[in-house]
C-alpha cells in the first residue's frame, strides 16, 4: 500500500487535469479548496500539510510540463493555468485495452457507436471512472499508466 500522500498527490493530479481537460483551451483558475477540499489556516494564516501538498502537486505538474500558467494567487490558486499540448495529447489518445479491462472489468462496449468506443478507451474517460469510483487503487493506476507509462500495460497496446 502507497503512503497516504502519494495516493493523495496522484487524486489531486487526477482532478486537476479533469478540470482543465474539460476547460481546454480556456485558460482558468485552478484553486486548490476545488481539488483537495476546503482549508482552514491556522491562526497566523498557515495553510495546513494537506493544502500545500495539492497546490505542491499543481507547481510540480507545471514543472513537469503537463501544464502551464501564468500566476499563483497567494497559495490559493494557479491563475491562468491550461494543460501543454502534450498532456493534452495523452489524455485525448486511446489507452491500451488491459487498462480498460482493469478499471472497469464488466462493461460491455460491444454494439456502441464508434465514436463512444473511442471516447469511452481514452485516458481521460478512464481518470474520470477512476475519481468517480472513488478507489485509491484505480486513480493511482490511470494517473501512473498515463504519465509514467507501465511498460507492462504499454506493451499490450
Amino acid at each position: 500500500m502507497a503512503d497516504i500522500h502519494v495516493e493523495e498527490f496522484y487524486k489531486d493530479v487526477a482532478i486537476a487535469l479533469v478540470q482543465l481537460y474539460a476547460a481546454f483551451p480556456r485558460r482558468i483558475s485552478l484553486f486548490v479548496e476545488d481539488i483537495a477540499g476546503p482549508d482552514d489556516p491556522d491562526d497566523f494564516g498557515l495553510h495546513s500539510q494537506r493544502h500545500m501538498a495539492c497546490f505542491g502537486a499543481l507547481l510540480w505538474l507545471c514543472e513537469e510540463g503537463f501544464l502551464r500558467y501564468v500566476d499563483t494567487i497567494r497559495q490559493e490558486a494557479l491563475d491562468q493555468a491550461v494543460l501543454s499540448r502534450s498532456a493534452f495529447t495523452r489524455l485525448s489518445a486511446p489507452a491500451p485495452q488491459v487498462l480498460s479491462e482493469k478499471l472497469a472489468p464488466n462493461t460491455d462496449q460491444s454494439g456502441l457507436p464508434s465514436s463512444v468506443e473511442r471516447d469511452r478507451s481514452t485516458y481521460i474517460h478512464l481518470l474520470r471512472t477512476a475519481l468517480k469510483s472513488g478507489s485509491s487503487s484505480q486513480i493511482s493506476l490511470i494517473v501512473q499508466s498515463t504519465f509514467f507509462l507501465d511498460p507492462e500495460l504499454q506493451s499490450v497496446h
